[in-house]
């Protein structure tokens, strides 16, 4: 009668371990997003060497990829060529009113259009999704017209007044959001006795979140990069917005414009957009996916 071998640590060493092979597409997937990653960064990293360049330097060809000699005093002239502080503050105070009047107003219009089908509901939600066919330069002449007969010109109410009336596009994403939202809830609010404001307010919102911050991100990437409302409505060089005076940096008055200082007020504008992508990176990313699902 044979015997079984013993089991040993070794009794397996003979069958040889099959070992996964490299995938090659993985490889080639990973190569291009390393290289697309480093011909985007390309030109943030060379904004933020020509802003540390002087201004001799600025006019060598072709031009250093690193700044020979590190200028920071570039970051103290810009607030010395103008009232870059203003202009930051002006910025801010409009891009932070339009983004509260983007949500109260989208936000309100959205939750009526996803909660209400009434006849004919969705003929006026086609007929407001067709605003955003109108380019801007159609209605720029009767706005400018229905502003000044109101004595707004030269104020920040121009820019300001329009967000509170709501936004097509922002209007279309939140009602999107808001039509995936269980009707038992709602259901349960009105057996509370709830107002549809109230419901709106401590249902709708506070379930929101991801969308409202996409919202938001919007409306303040508009406003804080808006240059033409600014320059039609304004005439006063302290309420002149940042857009607005980094263009005077190009204007006729340089005779040579100094990139160097246009770049680091370039890189000093950028810092409240990335500072609230970073903080609403998640839930605007949340936002994008849950606002298409339907």
């Amino acid at each position: 009668m044979s015997t079984l071998p013993a089991a040993g640590p070794h009794a397996n060493s003979a069958t040889p371990k099959r070992r996964r092979s490299a995938d090659p597409v993985g490889i080639l997937s990973f190569i291009a997003l390393v290289v697309t990653t480093f011909l985007m960064l390309l030109p943030l990293f060379f904004m933020v060497s020509t802003s540390l360049k002087s201004k001799k330097e600025m006019l060598k060809f072709p031009p250093t990829f690193l700044p020979e000699s590190w200028q920071w005093s570039n970051y103290k002239e810009i607030f010395e060529t103008l009232p870059f502080g203003t202009m930051y503050m002006n910025s801010l105070i409009i891009g932070v009113l339009t983004v509260i009047g983007t949500l109260l107003s989208s936000a309100l219009a959205a939750y009526g259009f996803a909660r209400y089908r009434g006849k004919g509901s969705n003929t006026w939600f086609l007929l407001m999704l067709s605003t955003m066919m109108l380019p801007y330069p159609a209605i720029m002449i009767p706005q400018f017209i229905l502003f000044s007969k109101l004595n707004w010109i030269d104020t920040f109410l121009p820019l300001i007044v329009p967000a509170f009336f709501g936004s097509a596009y922002n209007i279309f994403l939140l009602r999107q959001f808001f039509s995936t939202l269980p009707e038992e809830l709602f259901d349960a609010g009105r057996i509370d006795g709830c107002s549809e404001f109230r419901m709106w307010r401590q249902i709708a919102l506070p379930l929101s979140g991801p969308a409202l911050a996409t919202v938001a991100i919007f409306a303040f990437i508009y406003s804080w990069n808006d240059l033409l409302t600014p320059v039609l409505y304004l005439s006063s060089t302290e309420k002149f917005t940042l857009p607005v005076g980094m263009s005077s940096l190009t204007s006729s008055r340089f005779r040579i414009p100094p990139w160097h200082l246009l770049m680091v007020a370039s890189v000093l504008a950028m810092l409240p957009i990335v500072t609230l992508f970073a903080v609403a990176q998640k839930r605007f990313v949340e936002g994008i996916v849950l606002t298409g699902i339907k």
